[in-house]
């Protein structure tokens, strides 16, 4: 990370509302997401992208938080990617332009921002991602330099809570991971540094972190900070601290012992969650709310747990599974989550030989002829030689000339006076 950081800010409305109205049952407040992004350096330009004509609400707290509005105009064709094209075609440009902005901010959930994250920071900027762990794609949660989660900040109690904008039932409060879940990741940071001969500082060991895995965050394991975070392994015994608190140094502890049970992976989930789907194969194929699979879920086995397997929600699971092709997540701000059968259940069709059209007779191929063998087809006969003729001298046929013309009078003659019968 840099030691100075100025964010420019895109908004891709209009994915970054539905995906939070569909999974947290709420508005989606700018301000947090700004709040968040102030804390990571200085905020020098804010652009938000949407039709704004649809959405006058929004509007307010747009120009409350001092945020340039881009209209999005729609084509009659429907225009889907129109603000993803306009929004990265403005972030590539400031990032030719404006040399003193070496950070780039991208709120939304939406994968074709892979191309764009990737080019950026071929450019040498650093890239955060804020969005939400249940609707933003885990490939652009892991190719940023930070994902930054719209769930942990809107669970964080010192912030207000504003109230959702339908009668639907309030969000459950996310279940925090287990400590120990985190320590892979912990030692592997701590062996980098010690390889590299620095000692590890709560700074340098989050960065660390956040370079190995960008979509760490200390309050998906209940920390409302980073030290925090580190006194609760040291409580654990897995740590040991040094230096007084805010310049604590972290060492690994020789004598820790390991998690009691290994930890689950997120893809040994894939498994259970796919007989499940099997299993109620009939029911999906018109699509189910995520609720309704999460009880199918239960009732195939009871002490299932989606934090068991580093998911703080259901809805985080069924997202993981989307990028794995097994399912297929709409949101809908009404209903929420709908979720259908992935790819994976439509594998595709083998392709049919070509055919002939009725009228066009089929060939058949030649049969071999092999020599001394019977066959039901006549050797062609060799088709006859040429004979040669032997050119004659002038003189020669000269004669051959003569002698033709006496014989042909000698012919005549015999047939012209026949020969009288002797007396």
């Amino acid at each position: 990370m840099q030691d100075k950081l100025n964010i420019a800010v895109f908004v891709d409305y209009d994915n970054i509302e539905i995906g939070v109205k569909s999974t947290l049952q709420r508005d989606f407040d700018v301000s947090i997401a700004l709040d968040a992004l102030k804390e990571r350096g200085d905020i020098v330009a804010k652009f938000a992208y949407a039709n704004w004509a649809r959405q006058e609400g929004a509007t307010r707290q747009m120009a409350a938080n001092a945020v340039q509005m881009v209209q999005r105009i729609p084509s009659p064709r429907g225009d889907k990617n129109g603000a993803d094209i306009n929004l990265a075609l403005d972030a590539l440009e400031m990032a030719f332009t404006h040399d003193h902005v070496n950070a780039f901010a991208i709120v939304s959930g939406d994968s074709d921002f892979i191309p764009l994250v990737n080019k950026l920071k071929e450019y040498g900027k650093t890239v955060f991602v804020l969005g939400g762990k249940a609707f933003t794609s885990t490939i652009l949660q892991q190719n940023c330099h930070e994902f930054i989660s719209y769930e942990s900040l809107i669970d964080e109690p010192h912030r207000p809570q504003r109230q959702p904008s339908s009668q639907r039932q309030p969000r459950r409060r996310a279940t925090p991971l287990d400590i120990a879940q985190a320590m892979p990741l912990v030692e592997r940071a701590l062996q980098v540094l010690e390889r590299r001969g620095v000692q590890p500082q709560l700074g340098l060991l989050k960065s660390t972190m956040l370079q190995l895995d960008a979509t760490f965050s200390e309050k998906a394991y209940g920390a409302g900070s980073f030290s925090e975070f580190v006194e609760k392994l040291q409580q654990a015994g897995y740590v040991n601290l040094s230096g007084s608190e805010g310049r604590y140094f972290i060492e690994r502890k020789p004598t820790a012992e390991p998690p009691k049970a290994p930890a689950l992976k997120p893809e040994d989930a894939l498994p259970l969650l796919r007989d499940v789907l099997e299993a109620h194969r009939l029911e999906m194929e018109g699509g189910c709310l995520a609720d309704q699979l999460e009880s199918w879920v239960l009732e195939a086995n009871p002490e299932f747990s989606p934090a068991s397997y580093g998911f703080q929600e259901f809805a985080e699971l069924l997202n993981y599974a989307q990028d794995k092709l097994l399912v297929r997540v709409e949101p809908d701000e009404e209903k929420g989550l709908l979720v259908y059968l992935g790819a994976e259940f439509y594998p595709p069709a083998p392709a049919e030989p070509e055919s002939l059209p009725e009228d066009v007779p089929l060939e058949e191929e030649p049969q071999p002829v092999v020599e001394g063998q019977p066959t039901p087809f006549a050797e062609p006969e060799p088709p006859p030689k040429p004979r040669r003729t032997r050119r004659a001298k002038t003189g020669e046929k000269a004669s051959s000339t003569t002698r033709q013309t006496r014989t042909r009078r000698t012919r005549r003659t015999t047939t012209a006076s026949p020969r009288l019968p002797m007396q």
